[in-house]
């Protein structure tokens, strides 16, 4: 019963354009009103603006929550702090390297053809890590902030493969 168990949460940045997105979909909501009246069937207007503006404003807010459990790393998104999907996990057997992004060894690890999977929050200043992983999809560099909790547990269980 000596089992670790570190998590860390990073909201990601909210990009500018979400704000335009955002400001259409409440114009068209208020439009689809008073065009309901006029058009033929036009109830499914409003209801089809509310509908598409409840399912894509919690999409503009997303956060992603690290869990380190014993040699187990795995990455959750959620969304609109309301759902939660599991986006990536790995154990330690299958993490090649994981280093600083701007490291030498991240760099020479990286292969030509790898899916990029970026789980940072594009903060100015953050300081963002590297992973390459062999998964049962194939090889994949996982961005990702981890804490110094992370960072610690993750080199006390495999010192030669997480560079600080």
């Amino acid at each position: 019963m000596n089992d670790a168990y570190v998590e860390w949460l990073v909201k990601r940045k909210t990009p500018a354009w979400t704000f335009l997105v955002k400001a259409l979909l409440i114009l068209v909501c208020v439009i689809s009103f008073p065009l309901s009246m006029t058009i033929p069937f036009g109830f499914l207007l409003p209801v089809a603006a509310l509908v598409a503006t409840y399912f894509i404003f919690p999409m503009f807010s997303v956060e992603y929550e690290y869990l380190v459990v014993n040699d187990q790393l795995s990455v959750d998104r959620i969304m609109g702090q309301v759902r939660r999907k599991k986006v990536w996990e790995a154990t330690l057997d299958q993490i090649e390297i994981m280093a600083p992004l701007d490291s030498y060894l991240l760099k020479d690890a990286e292969k030509k053809d790898m899916k990029v999977l970026d789980f940072s929050s594009h903060m100015a200043g953050a300081k963002v890590y590297g992973i390459i992983a062999l998964t049962a999809t194939g090889s994949a560099k996982v961005l990702f902030e981890p804490n110094e909790k992370i960072l610690k547990h993750l080199w006390s269980r495999a010192p030669r493969k997480v560079v600080q």
